[in-house]
């Protein structure tokens, strides 16, 4: 059965390496995902020898520096990259794995060189042959290596030294894929990659069925995607089997291709369908607005030959009598609309009131333009702890069974600290205080989805840090009560 299955496999990676290939090199077509970016090309003497320019640091990663080797010659222009004091791309957000080198030529058009493998310290190289000769160099990071358009993440651009052979072509505006079309669900763990179990093209290939099915490929482009998920599967399967490097690599190559090619595709379908709505919804109005002047040039005529027929007075003071009784039935509904809403809004502050006072017999709550504030004190945690004091647990039961009965209302649970520790362990802390109260208020018989936690660490401070009174008030866990019953939509 192994060797059965390791034929189909080496037959389906035959089958796709030349579309493999081939996508790594050509540049989709822009949409309204991406934004424009602007760098100088440099237009290479083909035998005129090599030349080397600097690769200089965006304010993406102040830190990073390189520099590329060029040779352009008739076959291609030979492209020898050196990088140093690059970022873990995780650190530049959960949803980048990896770095990418690209070619802008002078019309904008960008092609995808390779990946830059980076090591521990931050040190990377790329040998890679280009097809053009006047070209600008950017590296940029990727949630995978197999992407067509650069991401806004931008973090190295070319620089030209003072002996750089070359003509030089400034100001070539190019297209940037917008970050949010990665991070609405890229890496959703936001997990940093352990590379000494896993490869890197694993977690890429994860990434990119993510990545390709929050973009809708699985209802744009399902044909495409269903073959990115089936060789995820393959590649999870021979990662589990420990079936080898090269057949896990290679799975896993092919499923971050599938899944860039499911991508595109389905923001290519989107795209299209959206416009052909609009179209759609245009040519609606326009057949509205024609039946409309229609019917009122008919009216009009009826108009005219109703006086013509010295029928005018009559019609006018029906017309009149007809146009006051519908503007006093409208009057009458107004004033019943307007003392509906009325009482509503008195009954919204009633409930907000009477909730703010049971609130307040369980914890300090504070009403605010947010909505309900539930301050709970850091005395309910052990002091650099997390867990839940049996008295937190207590007042938090009874918070419960007062959320419980009165429906429509949503929890925003945020932890904060003081400034002592390091502000990565504040932050944490704060983020594993607001899990913890979320989680056994989701215990109680909450819903899940009316409770939110997030940790703001050292943030928002409602006292002077400098005291010790200060920090006490600063270390506390607000939950903020919100919801159209008492007149406050959860915040977002």
């Amino acid at each position: 059965m192994k060797r059965i299955e390791k034929a189909i496999f080496a037959l389906l990676c035959m089958g796709l390496m030349a579309g493999i290939c081939t996508a790594q090199t050509q540049q989709a077509e822009p949409t309204e995902d991406t934004i424009s970016g602007s760098v100088a090309a440099v237009g290479y003497m083909v035998g005129g020898g090599a030349t080397t320019i600097d690769m200089v640091a965006t304010a993406t990663a102040t830190q990073a520096s390189g520099e590329a080797k060029v040779d352009a010659k008739t076959g291609g222009t030979a492209i020898a990259l050196k990088v140093a004091g690059m970022p873990q791309p995780t650190e530049l957000g959960a949803e980048f794995l990896t770095y990418v080198l690209w070619t802008v030529t002078p019309d904008g058009t960008t092609t995808n060189l390779g990946e830059i493998p980076i090591d521990k310290t931050g040190q990377g190289k790329l040998n890679v042959t280009a097809q053009s000769q006047t070209f600008a160099l950017i590296v940029t990071a990727e949630p995978y290596y197999a992407v067509r358009i650069p991401s806004e993440l931008v973090v190295l651009t070319n620089k030209t030294r003072k002996n750089t052979k070359g003509k030089l072509y400034p100001d070539n505006s190019y297209k940037l894929m917008k970050r949010n079309e990665y991070s609405k669900l890229g890496n959703p763990l936001a997990l940093k990659p352990d590379l000494k179990k896993v490869p890197l093209d694993m977690y890429e290939a994860r990434n990119a069925v993510d990545i390709a099915k929050s973009r809708g490929a699985d209802q744009y482009a399902p044909e495409i995607f269903s073959k990115a998920q089936s060789s995820l599967q393959m590649a999870e399967n021979a990662l589990a089997q420990d079936s080898g490097k090269n057949q896990v690599l290679s799975a896993a190559r092919q499923t971050i291709q599938f899944s860039e090619d499911a991508r595109s595709l389905a923001a290519r379908r989107e795209t299209a369908e959206r416009i052909q709505k609009e179209k759609d919804a245009a040519a609606a109005a326009a057949a509205a607005k024609a039946n409309a002047e229609a019917a009122a040039e008919a009216q009009r005529q009826a108009e005219l030959t109703a006086a013509r027929e010295a029928q005018m007075k009559a019609e006018a003071e029906a017309q009149a009598a007809q146009a006051a009784a519908q503007q006093a039935a409208l009057q009458a509904k107004e004033q019943a609309a307007k003392e509906e809403a009325a009482r509503a809004q008195a009954a919204t502050a009633a409930l907000r009131a009477q909730l703010l006072q049971q609130l307040n017999a369980v914890l300090q709550t504070t009403d605010t333009p947010r909505g309900l504030v539930v301050n709970m004190a850091d005395v309910l945690f052990q002091t650099g702890k997390y867990q839940l004091s049996s008295d937190a647990q207590l007042k938090l039961a009874k918070l419960s069974g007062i959320i419980q009965a009165h429906p429509g209302l949503n929890l925003a649970i945020e932890g904060y600290t003081d400034t002592t520790g390091t502000s990565d362990f504040n932050m944490t802390l704060s983020q594993q205080r607001a899990d913890t109260a979320r989680q056994f208020l989701i215990g109680q018989g909450l819903s899940p989805d009316s409770i939110t936690a997030t940790g703001f660490g050292e943030d928002d401070p409602i006292a002077d840090n400098s005291t010790p009174a200060g920090r006490k008030l600063n270390r506390r866990v607000e939950i903020v009560v919100s919801g159209e019953v008492i007149g406050v939509a959860m915040s977002k």
